[in-house]
């Protein structure tokens, strides 16, 4: 099975404007900038593709309801033609970035300001060695985001059985695509703490259990 995990282009959150706008983390959309590097990251992966074609069978894309995922994920279609190409186009709620409950919209510096005694309960957690685990107040951790994401391996995996669908273009965020990566290839907690957040558009490829690393960074 071939899956490329492709994050995001940048938003308005990316960039602190929406510590004035406010959106909801599910309205955050791209900005020109993030348009755009959708659109050459679109064109990296086609011609990626293109030197591989053995890579590609029967293809499904999978996105995040999200508006920046769902937004990437069309300038994607204007550069691929997936639906052109009859690929069918599915969305997934759990493949939504982590939830951050209290703190959505909130600039980070301002948590302990906003929310004082929430803030202290979850740093005090994250301070021992517990950033994977420490839930944000009404949110989620990362160690949650990692459970749902596992969940939708049995989607992928009937999909494979069923229809014979091998080769996968997955729309989502940063959090969520590292916790993909840890559960699909079985990797430790140690490893997510250790493994950065990719930057916006960067695809990752993972062939036959076999971590490819980030075959386009901006």
């Amino acid at each position: 099975m071939n899956i490329f995990l492709i994050r995001h282009g940048e938003s308005v959150q990316n960039t602190g404007e929406n510590n004035l706008l406010k959106m909801a983390d599910h309205q955050v959309y791209l900005t020109e900038k993030g348009k755009d590097q959708a659109r050459r990251s679109a064109e990296a992966l086609k011609e990626y593709i293109s030197g591989h074609p053995f890579l590609i069978k029967n293809e499904r894309v999978w996105y995040s309801p999200y508006m920046r995922t769902t937004q990437t994920m069309k300038e994607f279609n204007k550069i691929m033609d997936f639906e052109e190409h009859g690929v069918d186009i599915r969305e997934d709620i759990r493949l939504v970035e982590q939830q951050f409950g209290l703190f959505d919209s909130v600039p980070e510096e301002l948590y302990g300001q906003c929310y004082p005694n929430e803030f202290a309960c979850w740093e005090r957690f994250r301070s021992q060695r517990g950033k994977f685990y420490a839930r944000t107040p009404m949110g989620e951790s990362p160690f949650d985001v990692a459970i749902r994401v596992k969940d939708f391996f049995g989607t992928i995996r009937r999909d494979y059985e069923k229809h014979d669908i091998d080769t996968l273009f997955i729309f989502t965020h940063g959090t969520t695509l590292r916790t993909f990566v840890m559960q699909y290839l079985h990797k430790s907690v140690d490893w997510y703490e250790k493994e950065k957040n990719p930057g916006n558009c960067w695809i990752r490829l993972i062939r036959d259990n076999q971590d490819f690393g980030y075959i386009y960074k901006e």
